[in-house]
């Protein structure tokens, strides 16, 4: 009888650890996805960093602009 008792606490033990890995894996899932989920909210999408450096590049052309005027005058 003790030998049962003993395959029984090896199995026990064994299906805790394995529902821990899988909740833990679970969890770790969950959490990725909400990362994932909130990217567009946290992150610079591509066509707004483009739209924002054609401004920049504009801006620029325009200070080079007046810059090559004064060194005309």
């Amino acid at each position: 009888m003790e030998s049962q008792v003993f395959i029984n606490s090896i199995f026990g033990v064994a299906a805790f650890l394995g529902g821990w890995v899988l909740n833990n894996i679970t969890r770790t899932i969950n959490r990725i996805d909400k990362d994932l989920r909130d990217m567009p909210h946290v992150y610079v999408t591509k066509d707004t960093y483009h739209r924002d450096i054609d401004e920049l590049k504009d801006i620029c052309r325009q200070i080079f602009a007046k810059l090559d005027h004064k060194q005309d005058k």
